[in-house]
């Protein structure tokens, strides 16, 4: 007889799936690690596709780990700038402005996270926002949207 499967709090990513981010009805399973970060990868029975927890987020094929991702945003509230933190952390320049970008692209959602976790108030987020404006001129337009997405948003509130 074989054991129940676990509770997969996982929902599909594909767009074109019946059950995109739908809870009801998914059939969802584990399938393996991913080769180059290491994270969990899923498989959607129903759209018959591959992917993993962390797509659409800052995380996505990173290396880094979320404890370090969260650090490295922590020394950018303390106004560290990146040469100074890849020799805090110990991570090269591009990897952290990589990162910063991905940040900045995806500022909505980061806006949240760096509320709950790393316990800042909405004008210290604002001020970390214009912060990495600053220090990255050449921000794509989806960028520089979402940065004045979620500085207006929380500066309104």
């Amino acid at each position: 007889m074989a054991r129940p499967r676990g509770k997969i709090d996982v929902v599909c990513q594909n767009p074109e799936c019946q059950y995109y981010l739908k809870e009801e009805g998914k059939d969802i399973i584990k399938r393996g690690k991913d080769a180059r970060t290491s994270h969990q990868r899923y498989y959607c029975k129903h759209c018959t596709k591959f992917f993993m927890e962390t797509k659409g987020t800052p995380l996505f094929y990173k290396h880094l780990s979320e404890k370090e991702i969260i650090t490295i945003c922590k020394h950018f509230v303390e106004k560290n700038g990146i040469r100074s933190i890849e020799r805090l952390t110990g991570h090269h320049r591009d990897t952290i402005g990589r990162l910063l970008t991905d940040v900045a692209e995806h500022a909505a959602k980061m806006n949240d996270i760096l509320i709950e976790e790393l316990d800042l108030s909405p004008i210290e987020c604002d001020e970390f926002w214009s912060f990495i404006k600053k220090n990255k001129k050449m921000l794509s337009k989806k960028a520089q949207n979402q940065i004045s997405l979620a500085m207006h948003g929380h500066t309104q509130q």
